[in-house]
């Protein structure tokens, strides 16, 4: 499991960190699916948490790689992408996302292509918001 799942520290305070990253992906010629408030939605059912969001983000250059094969559609439910940012109790913000390029190694092909393609793209975010 280990660097299956990698967090950073932002140098950014929350807000800042999700709009500095939404700001880059698209940037970058990915579309932002949806950005889950997770805080607010367990706010609506009694539950307090702090700050979290998950950005979807999506590629349809790499996506429609796997898409358009009836073969690797069993694929998608890894789809699309996912970055976390989130506050800690001890104030800092932080940013994670799963290592889809260590998963795509294990199953070779088109699949590793595209999956190891977009978790480059991804870690690139993050870096732009790494302390």
């Amino acid at each position: 499991m280990e660097n299956m799942f990698i967090e950073v520290q932002s140098k950014f305070d929350f807000e800042q960190t999700v709009a500095v990253l939404t700001e880059e992906i698209l940037a970058a010629n990915w579309k932002v699916l949806v950005t889950h408030n997770l805080q607010e939605s367990l706010h609506k059912n009694g539950y307090e948490v702090l700050p979290v969001k998950v950005i979807e983000l999506c590629n349809p250059h790499h996506s429609s790689k796997i898409l358009s094969r009836d073969a690797e559609r069993i694929y998608t439910n890894l789809m699309p992408c996912r970055i976390a940012v989130y506050d800690k109790s001890d104030g800092t913000t932080h940013v994670s996302l799963m290592n889809s390029g260590m998963l795509a190694a294990q199953l070779g092909g088109i699949v590793d292509e595209v999956m190891s393609a977009a978790f480059a793209d991804s870690m690139a975010f993050i870096q732009l918001v790494k302390r």
